[in-house]
């Protein structure tokens, strides 16, 4: 009888034992669950929040570009419309000079005249440089070589253009923002560098774009860091791009600008 009962306590013992595993179980799963279902919640409050952030800064990006490329054309208009015709004044005035001026003075006044008259021109070809919609007439690769060889008349240094493969069609908003990249980087070349050569290379790849651009001028230290817009302008571009880029530059090696564009899905030859 003693047996019996010490028996039944056993197995009560063991009932209790297993209904308190299996409960512990039970909580052990719930909090494996609740844990989990809270990470993923919190993973994803993350990334909702980076994804807002890129946006924003993407959407930011974009609104100064924007408010850049509308003061490039206000700056482009005033520089036609009102110092170009300034200059033309003055060099209509200088012809009527010229032909009441004595002997003596008409070779002087001609070299006037001249560089008057060239930098009508000047001043119109920048014009033009700075207006997106000649831009998006000219396209990227005219848009380019009118800067180069803008920039070989000014004589401050010997530009080099060259194109390899066939042409590919890009559209005329990413047009605009691959050709203001390589604005900003020649004119840096032409503020900073001392050089005397530039080239600037365009490789019509099957999958991308690639522009390379590079000069023979003093260079700069890239691990000092710099406040510079123009650099930080080059990379917003880049990133609305979708587009690899890399600025490498040594003291005394000049610098080098690479930009690789892939072309959209959608891209087809230009007509």
């Amino acid at each position: 009888m003693l047996q019996e009962k010490e028996n039944l306590i056993s197995q009560e013992t063991i009932v209790l034992i297993a209904y308190a595993i299996a409960v512990i179980f039970v909580l052990l799963i719930f909090v494996i669950f609740f844990f989990t279902a809270f990470q993923k919640r919190k993973n994803k409050l993350l990334l909702d929040r980076i994804e807002a952030k890129l946006k924003f800064e993407k959407e930011l990006t974009t609104s100064q570009l924007e408010i850049q490329e509308q003061t490039f054309k206000n700056i482009a208009w005033e520089l036609h419309d009102n110092v170009g015709q300034l200059l033309s004044v003055v060099n209509m005035q200088l012809s009527m000079v010229l032909m009441k001026a004595p002997d003596a003075l008409k070779e002087s006044l001609q070299e006037t005249k001249s560089v008057v008259s060239d930098t009508v021109q000047e001043v119109r070809n920048l014009s033009k440089t700075l207006n997106n919609d000649v831009i998006n007439k000219n396209g990227l690769v005219r848009s380019l070589q009118i800067e180069i060889e803008r920039f070989n008349r000014l004589g401050f240094l010997e530009a080099d253009f060259q194109i390899n493969g066939e042409e590919k069609y890009i559209s005329s908003e990413h047009e605009i923002l691959i050709f203001r990249m390589y604005q900003e980087f020649i004119s840096n070349v032409m503020k900073h560098s001392r050089a005397e050569n530039l080239s600037v290379v365009l490789n019509f790849n099957k999958t991308n774009l690639e522009i390379i651009a590079e000069d023979n001028g003093v260079g700069f230290d890239t691990n000092m860091k710099t406040e510079s817009s123009g650099l930080q302008t080059i990379k917003g571009r880049a990133d609305l791009l979708n587009a690899a880029y890399s600025l490498t530059s040594e003291i005394g090696k000049g610098t080098r600008l690479t930009l690789t564009y892939p072309y959209p899905d959608d891209t087809h030859e230009r007509i």
